[in-house]
């Protein structure tokens, strides 16, 4: 798989890596065996970046990937804090990303953490020297090797970039999410800044396997948060209502039968469009199953997707998309 520079972490990186929020909470029950069983397929496939967050199960995540660390070296693992309070900038402050973190490292069974971000603050929290100001801190203290921001928009990420201790931005990429690639990657690009693309599938949809009879488990957020009520709406298929995403999954499964590479499924395809984009540096789909895990990793070994295919992907999101989504984040 092609390796990539994390952005201002030097650290090399698998062009796909696996986000561990499905083995936390959220996207049905995984179990501790099939949790283990996932993180195994994925690195055995060349995976080398995990992602989580101390939100996921309230740590349920991390502890796996901790048991996991155990007897794997040479990964690199990037949490997340901040969303187990309230969601106001006073919240974000030397004392609690002390508290925070120590807790990250107990969970990870490491003494310091390789990359930290600030998941999804308010915007006030992004533009104030002080949050700054405590995470170099905790980097000179030996807490935390990197730091860097998960946003929910494309301003947020703007902000981050302009920060010269800002390592990387991890920010949602899609093929129904087209607007970082106007100014949030080539700022990155210029600034050294690594991109971490999540909600590359659009929670699935981009796999072309939900119609509108598909269900989804009372605890996925698949199934609870399409209205937003419970985090940003934009995590939840991308931002874009559920029976317009199907519509346009099949219109992009289309696309990928005529113009993609022969045996790629659409979700491969998917995930390899969000890596081959100039300034990715890994992508992070989730996985419940060993399997899952192994078919998104082959994204990362797929050729350069052709020129019909980019052109339809853009033609899909300008006819179908971007009024929904383009001027929210």
């Amino acid at each position: 798989m092609d390796q990539r520079t994390l952005g201002r972490t030097h650290r090399t990186v698998s062009a796909i890596g696996l986000g561990t929020w499905q083995l936390g909470a959220d996207w049905g029950e995984v179990s501790e065996e099939q949790a283990l069983d996932v993180l195994a397929a994925a690195v055995d496939a060349g995976v080398t970046l995990l992602d989580t967050a101390d939100v996921y199960g309230d740590g349920r995540s991390e502890k796996f990937i901790g048991r996991f660390l155990r007897d794997h070296d040479g990964l690199t693992v990037a949490t997340k804090m901040g969303r187990r309070v309230d969601q106001v900038p006073q919240n974000y402050r030397l004392d609690h990303f002390r508290e925070w973190t120590d807790r990250s490292r107990r969970n990870l069974g490491v003494d310091t953490l390789d990359l930290v971000q600030l998941h999804c603050p308010p915007s006030a929290t992004i533009t104030d020297d002080a949050t700054w100001d405590a995470l170099d801190t905790l980097v000179d203290d030996g807490a935390i090797a990197a730091y860097g921001v998960s946003v929910e928009t494309c301003d947020q990420a703007l902000a981050a970039i302009a920060r010269p201790g800002c390592a990387s931005v991890q920010i949602i990429l899609n093929a129904f999410r087209l607007k970082p690639l106007d100014e949030v990657l080539p700022a990155a690009r210029e600034a050294g800044v690594g991109i971490l693309a999540r909600v590359p599938l659009a929670s699935g949809l981009l796999s072309g396997k939900y119609d509108e009879s598909t269900t989804f488990a009372e605890d996925d957020h698949r199934h609870y948060n399409r209205d937003g009520s419970a985090f940003d709406v934009g995590e939840t298929f991308a931002g874009v209502d559920y029976e317009t995403g199907v519509a346009a999954a099949r219109e992009f499964t289309a696309l990928v039968r005529e113009h993609g590479p022969e045996g790629a499924t659409p979700a491969q395809v998917a995930l390899a469009w969000c890596a081959q984009q100039d300034g990715v540096s890994t992508v992070i789909p989730g996985a419940r199953s060993a399997e899952q895990a192994r078919a998104n990793a082959a994204a990362g070994e797929l050729p350069a997707l052709s020129p019909a295919l980019l052109d339809g992907v853009r033609a899909l999101y300008d006819s179908r998309l971007r009024e929904q989504v383009h001027n929210r984040w």
